[in-house]
């Protein structure tokens, strides 16, 4: 083999930062949930295809093989010593009897590599190659073999600079050979990508002034000698030149997948034996070029010709693009788009490639909700078509606990991390209408007033499903309603209760608006998961983050509506609810001294028919907004008219995110979600407010705990603050001294990773039932039914 397609260095710093290894940012970057075929190669027969991001178990590669005209898996490969984060399967380079694994997040990020053999029909383990730990730089995110000798890149090395290592075989272990540095410190994360070629290696650097790629010979005593810098005047300083690498003899074939506003291109460089140099033939772009089509995030050579991978074609379909090339007349005569299979917008097709022979594989990275699938492709009569979709079936090693209630015993309830919290039930996302891929975010709770049953409901990314949890050991899924009709999946949804009706938005979803959904509906059930319609559609707004409902004046908030329709800045658009099937606009609300972008921008609220110590507002109806860069307090009770009160803020916020009044509605405490991943605290820090005075709010203090992760939605309900702190699950705190909170107990609803800033487990939590139990949403494990220890129900 003589080729490797392998992630881009941005999704390996994204699984460094995004702990959960597949989570999305607060600010729309959507990373894949497990990473099948993010890497992905063909030797003699055998499909490998990478899964280097699955929360729920260690890296794995998968390999597949033609059987009675059908394509099974073989087998799959994990390390013998592999964890869960290590990112096994990053990257792949295979040939007939050997495999060699990059799994560059393994050891704290230092990285590792595995060498893996054949023999007979099976395939082992036989080398595990790590650098010592003083050197930190992701090793492994890149590989690639010939021969006796394997190369593995460490992009990350030295801030970013970046360094390639040399191994070669003796006898059945692997020594260093050498070290090969980056030659220009000001083109970063020199190794990104790798290309063999007999005694040639091409070495990808894709950040900083455009990108760069570098050839260094060989020889049979290990001695690499830089000859070429290869480089191009017509790339984009973002155009990440060298992301891929493909080599044929005398011709290299470079991605620039970001160049040109990420329409992308990819450059041709052919050998000139008489003057012994690489001199530039020209590029290759996609004829229907367009910004976001990453064209050159994936090349591979068929023969002579040359596939290329466009996985942001078509709005997120993804295309492959075959250029013909002519011997005899040694120039490119023709190209095709090739078909690919059936597939939606942000499957990503192509986004990963290889060919070998008469067999090819093509990653669709973004379907499934971004779990990822692949297209094996085989060649017959010299055309090339779709065999099979393929993909892993492991989706989550977690299995329902119902039943019996599981003790918080010796800091353990079953397989999580607690403390005096037990734990009543968990159903999966499988469990309760999610698909493969499919994670949850929201949950908030509604009790039937003519049964007193007890209701679930969360927020999927595709829709929103209803658990009764009225037998909270033995919840039962009841029914789904889908996301709007034309509106795209997304990792927010939030949804509020008034007057037995749900109001349901989503954030980034294009034309979604705010669902109506009557609750009453679940009376229905008899066994069946009931498919609900909505009432109605409310469709002033598009997308929005958040909707905030104060049942006592009959009154929505939505915020966060940046997508269209009445956006209001972002800030509070009011909408009339005293009608539920007919909810109607009332006004907006935004305050321009607050939010990153200077509109009032308003990323969640609490709104209160207020009755706390500042008399100059009893009566009122308050709101107090998390506005990104300060609270922001208003008196909407006039809604054509609505007034701000005050801002507060303090100088080493990130993202001003949530809040909560406590009882009496004098303090207010509030999570800023990033302070931790952005390293301006080392500990998870809620924020306490005395707003005794609302024009004038007092900062009261900082209360940390003793843990790294990011916090996310807190509620009060009495004395008593729930708060759930992402990969460290929720808190509970006693807050009846609201200056002084204690810690009561915790449950980490997320096993497997450690506790540090970043994006998973556990997104929000409902404590209000009258029976006190506490439902839970974890991102990719699901629903959990919690009752602290001393809770009698």
């Amino acid at each position: 083999m003589k080729h490797l397609i392998v992630v881009t260095l941005t999704f390996i710093l994204s699984l460094n930062s995004f702990i959960a290894l597949g989570q999305t940012s607060p600010f729309g970057e959507t990373l894949s949930v497990m990473g099948f075929a993010r890497a992905v190669d063909v030797a003699d027969g055998n499909v490998f295809i990478g899964e280097p991001a699955n929360a729920h178990q260690p890296g794995m590669v998968y390999i597949y093989r033609k059987s009675d005209e059908d394509w099974l898996q073989h087998t799959q490969l994990q390390a013998r010593d592999g964890k869960i984060g290590d990112g096994f399967g990053t990257s792949l380079a295979a040939s007939t009897n050997q495999l060699l694994i990059g799994a560059p997040l393994r050891n704290d990020g230092h990285g590792v590599s595995y060498v893996f053999e054949r023999f007979d029909n099976s395939w082992a383990q036989s080398a595990r190659i790590a650098l010592p730990d003083s050197i930190k730089g992701g090793f492994g995110s890149s590989v690639a073999m010939q021969g006796d000798f394997i190369f593995i890149g460490a992009p990350n090395e030295g801030s970013g600079v970046g360094a390639v290592y040399v191994f070669q075989k003796d006898g059945s272990s692997w020594s260093q050979q050498t070290r090969l540095a980056n030659p220009d410190s000001t083109i970063i994360n020199f190794g990104t990508s790798l290309a063999v070629d007999n005694n040639r290696l091409f070495i990808g650097a894709s950040r900083g002034d455009g990108g760069a790629v570098y050839v260094f010979s060989g020889d049979n005593s290990g001695n690499w000698t830089q000859n070429s810098t290869l480089t191009s005047d017509r790339v984009d300083n973002g155009g990440q030149f060298g992301s891929t690498i493909e080599v044929k003899d005398n011709r290299v074939l470079i991605g620039a997948p970001g160049n040109s506003g990420g329409s992308g291109s990819v450059f041709i460089f052919q050998y000139d034996s008489y003057t012994d140099s690489w001199k530039p033939g020209g590029q290759l772009v996609a004829f229907d070029s367009s910004s976001r089509y990453n064209f050159g995030s994936s090349i591979a050579f068929d023969n002579e010709n040359a596939w290329v991978g466009a996985p942001g074609a078509d709005q997120g379909l993804g295309g492959l693009y075959e250029f013909i090339w002519n011997t005899e007349s040694q120039t490119w005569t023709g190209v095709r788009k090739l078909g690919g299979p059936d597939r939606m917008q942000g499957d990503n097709f192509a986004e990963t490639l290889a060919i070998d022979g008469d067999v090819a594989v093509s990653g669709l990275t973004g379907a499934d909700f971004g779990a990822g699938t692949a297209a094996i492709m085989e060649r017959e009569n010299n055309n090339w078509s779709v065999s099979k979709i393929v993909f892993s079936s492991s989706i989550s090693v977690l299995e329902p606990i119902t039943g019996n209630e599981v003790q918080c015993s010796g800091g353990m309830a079953d397989i999580f991390d607690c403390e005096n919290v037990n734990l009543l039930s968990f159903l999966p996302i499988s469990e309760m209408g999610g698909s493969r891929g499919v994670q949850i975010n929201d949950i908030w709770g509604w009790t039937d007033p003519k049964t007193d049953k007890e209701y679930a409901l969360i927020g999927r990314m595709d829709g929103t499903s209803v658990v009764d949890v009225s037998n909270p050991g033995q919840p039962v899924y009841i029914g789904n309603l889908s996301k709007t009709d034309g509106s795209n999946a997304s990792i927010w949804r939030d949804i509020k209760v008034y007057e037995n009706h749900a109001f349901i938005v989503a954030d980034n979803a294009g034309n979604h608006g705010m669902q109506v959904l009557d609750l009453t509906k679940v009376r229905e059930f008899d066994g069946e998961p009931i498919i609900f319609n909505e009432v109605t559609k409310y469709d002033n707004i598009h997308s929005a983050h958040n909707v905030v409902i104060n049942k006592d004046s009959g009154f929505a908030y939505i915020v966060g509506s940046s997508g269209g329709g009445e956006t209001c800045g972002g800030g509070l658009h009011m909408v009339n609810l005293q009608d539920p099937k007919n909810p109607t606009f009332a006004g907006c609300f935004a305050d321009p001294s607050t939010g990153r972008s200077g509109t009032g921008y308003t990323h969640d609220a609490q709104c209160v028919m207020y009755h706390g110590p500042d008399q100059d507002y009893k009566g009122r109806e308050i709101c107090v907004g998390s506005n990104e860069t300060a609270i922001s307090i208003a008196d909407v009770t006039d809604k054509e008219n609505p007034k701000a009160i005050s801002t507060a803020s303090y100088p080493d916020h990130a993202y001003v995110h949530q809040g909560w009044f406590t009882e009496d509605q004098r303090y207010f405490f509030q999570n800023d979600e990033l302070d931790e991943l952005n390293g301006n605290v080392k500990q998870t820090r809620t924020l306490i407010w005395d707003l005794a005075d609302l024009d004038d709010p007092r900062f009261v203090r900082n209360y940390m705990l003793d843990n790294q992760a990011s916090d996310h939605n807190l509620y009060i309900k009495g004395d008593t603050m729930f708060e759930s702190n992402y990969v460290s699950g929720i808190h509970i705190f006693d807050v009846s001294d609201p200056e002084n909170p204690v810690k009561k107990g915790s449950f980490d609803t997320e096993p497997f990773g450690e506790d540090k800033p970043g994006f998973a487990g556990s997104w929000s939590n409902y404590p209000f039932f009258d029976s006190g139990i506490i439902i839970m949403t974890s991102m990719q494990e699901g629903l959990f039914i919690l009752k602290e220890q001393m809770q009698e129900l």
